[in-house]
């Protein structure tokens, strides 16, 4: 394997749990491929790894080339599908290769290739990383407002160095990812992707419909969608729905029967000024000490409730607050800030949307979507001043028009997502004739064998017409932490 292939999947190939039976480098006609395909006895299979290479300035063909790593997790089943599925994750900025492992022994492959490709930017020789002020010799850091203009200035000067960061968009993200295709000898995809990465779906169905057989998005984020306007917004309408479920639940409004209340009163203190808290250091779990600020509670309540898991807790890190104890909902900031740090490419990020979502942001959108938001309007205005110093990326003409394609598509959306609620699923739908939008109970992501199942019959089908979802019915959320 060529030296710029970095991802980590090759520690998963050795860490026992696979036994290598066989290795062999794929043919193809296309010299900008390399591949290499192990079969493996547990889990049973072929998994191929390499890369691709494209031309960072798509539009000359010519000058520095950069590879996109990929792996291809091959089908088990014996009669497998010749359409594949390609997943594309969220961010923007998750390499995609990362969650290779996640899918080793998905359904998904009884049937199907899945096919993981780190898009232009996430990863490899082209990972458009920002070193930011957190780190584990640092954990404060992880603590502040992460788009801080200075940061990134220094983060910018760096990567133009080394790259055109006008290159790094969807659509030419998503025009890679249709060479990939092509490469492998694949005619017809499937797609699935969560969060950012259904925005780069709609892009490719957008600019390569013909080649698409269905697609499944989780988490949508249509063009109409403007990142990050619509955050605080959809944090507070996410929290209104979990404080009308505590006061409707025995348990959770016994426990805590002022639950609103509390939280307002937490924010008022804050506002007056960050609080000290010891917490345990994430690796060495010594205790140290932390400051948490007004900023830091409530983004860190705004992520939590991404996953409906983690939301369970939120009553209870809130009311603990309230008695002044901030240990738990500080720890829990510093674990999410730090996997963010460590899984999204920020430079990425920025070069996706400082171009295509923050050049559509006016004052008076700001003034109207943060209003009445116990997030307010931090983090919009600390990324709108961050793009404004980011270069841009040329976009084609129209780019943020409605994606309107007579694809097979199967959106899901969760009842309590924070920031893609079901009405960007909605919006995305009414302009997709063969669609059918689910919405179900749960957040950012949706799982289990409810969603699986109806996933499993739109693919194995390949049209959104009479998809049973009636289990969507059966579906309930899990129980609210108590203590």
């Amino acid at each position: 394997m060529k030296k710029y292939f970095k991802n980590k999947w090759c520690l998963f190939l050795i860490a026992g749990l696979i036994l290598t039976l066989g290795c062999s480098r794929a043919q193809t006609t296309d010299s900008s491929l390399t591949l290499t395909t192990t079969e493996h006895e547990l889990p049973r299979g072929k998994i191929s790894q390499g890369s691709y290479a494209v031309f960072e300035n798509r539009e000359a063909g010519s000058g520095r080339m950069i590879h996109l790593d990929l792996v291809i997790l091959h089908a088990t089943g014996d009669d497998p599908k010749p359409d594949p599925l390609f997943y594309l994750g969220g961010g923007p900025g998750q390499a995609n290769v990362s969650v290779a492992r996640g899918y080793v022994e998905s359904w998904i492959r009884r049937d199907r290739d899945i096919v993981l490709v780190n898009v232009r930017g996430t990863g490899g020789d082209n990972n458009l990383q920002c070193e930011l002020h957190g780190g584990d010799d640092n954990i404060q850091g992880y603590l502040e407002n992460p788009f801080d203009v200075e940061e990134f200035r220094v983060c910018l000067e760096e990567l133009k160095q080394k790259f055109d960061l006008t290159k790094y968009s969807t659509p030419l993200a998503m025009d890679d990812l249709d060479d990939v295709r092509k490469a492998l000898g694949y005619e017809k995809i499937n797609l699935m992707g969560t969060s950012g990465g259904t925005r780069s779906i709609l892009v490719y169905m957008r600019r390569h419909p013909e080649t698409v057989r269905s697609a499944i998005l989780i988490g949508v984020v249509p063009l109409a969608y403007r990142n990050p306007l619509y955050h605080p917004g959809g944090a507070q309408y996410a929290i209104d729905l979990l404080f009308k479920e505590c006061s409707e639940d025995s348990a959770c409004n016994e426990a805590f029967p002022n639950l609103e209340e509390e939280f307002w009163t937490v924010l008022e203190r804050l506002e007056e000024g960050p609080v000290q808290v010891e917490i345990d250091h994430p690796v060495t779990e010594e205790m140290i000490e932390a400051e948490l600020s007004l900023h830091a509670f409530t983004e860190t309540i705004r992520s939590m409730m991404y996953s409906i898991r983690r939301s369970r807790s939120v009553p209870l890190y809130i009311h603990r607050a309230f008695l002044g104890n901030f240990k738990s909902i500080t720890e829990e900031a510093v674990m999410l800030e730090r996997g963010s740090q460590l899984g999204i490419s920020l430079g990425l990020l920025l070069c996706v949307t400082c171009a295509e979502d923050v050049a559509r942001i006016r004052p008076e959108d700001i003034l109207r979507e943060t209003k009445g938001s116990y997030r307010g309007d931090v983090r919009v205005r600390s990324q709108v001043a961050v793009c404004d110093i980011w270069p841009k990326s040329e976009l084609p003409e129209n780019y943020s028009d409605p994606v309107k394609v007579d694809i097979p598509v199967l959106l899901f959306s969760g009842i309590m997502d924070p920031v893609t609620p079901p009405r960007w699923g909605e919006e995305a739908a009414r302009h997709l004739p063969n669609s059918l939008h689910v919405v179900v109970p749960g957040a950012h992501g949706v799982y289990g064998s409810c969603t699986s199942g109806i996933m499993q019959e739109f693919l194995t089908i390949g049209s959104a017409e009479g998809i049973d979802t009636s289990c969507v019915k059966t579906m309930t959320l899990p129980p609210f932490r108590i203590e």
